[in-house]
């Protein structure tokens, strides 16, 4: 259903440097690189394309509890990976968000995800596919 999502960022290098990794893990490919932004695309043909926010726009701060973007959620094919993005997020000291509650900030047992957030403050969420122990 979803086509792509392009997002704005305050700087394009340092989010390349967060997001080729967490990509990788969850198996995303990077499609397109050039100097203001780059491109990493699901197995399924759906991409997100990442852009240096233009000088005159930047004043403006992302918050994701304003009106706007709230998060980004990927599937990831099982607890595993998503137990390997945590452990990349920890070795990188990538703030993690309801640490106190992982895998499951959602409550009950079936929803095993991990929430993160990038440079930008984006929040990020990876969440299993399928629910294998």
């Amino acid at each position: 259903m979803l086509h792509h999502v392009e997002i704005y960022v305050s700087d394009i290098e340092r989010s390349h440097a967060f997001w080729k990794p967490l990509f990788s893990l969850a198996g995303y490919k990077e499609s397109g690189r050039w100097g203001d932004g780059f491109t990493f695309e699901s197995s399924k043909g759906a991409y997100l394309t990442f852009v240096q926010v233009a000088e005159k726009y930047a004043i403006h701060p992302y918050h994701r509890c304003g009106v706007g973007l709230n998060h980004l959620a990927f599937s990831v094919v099982d607890r595993a990976r998503v137990d390997r993005i945590r452990t990349h997020c920890l070795e990188l000291d990538i703030p993690l968000l309801y640490e106190d509650r992982y895998p499951f900030a959602n409550g009950g047992t079936d929803y095993y995800a991990v929430f993160l957030e990038d440079p930008d403050r984006i929040k990020i969420e990876f969440v299993a596919r399928s629910s294998d122990r």
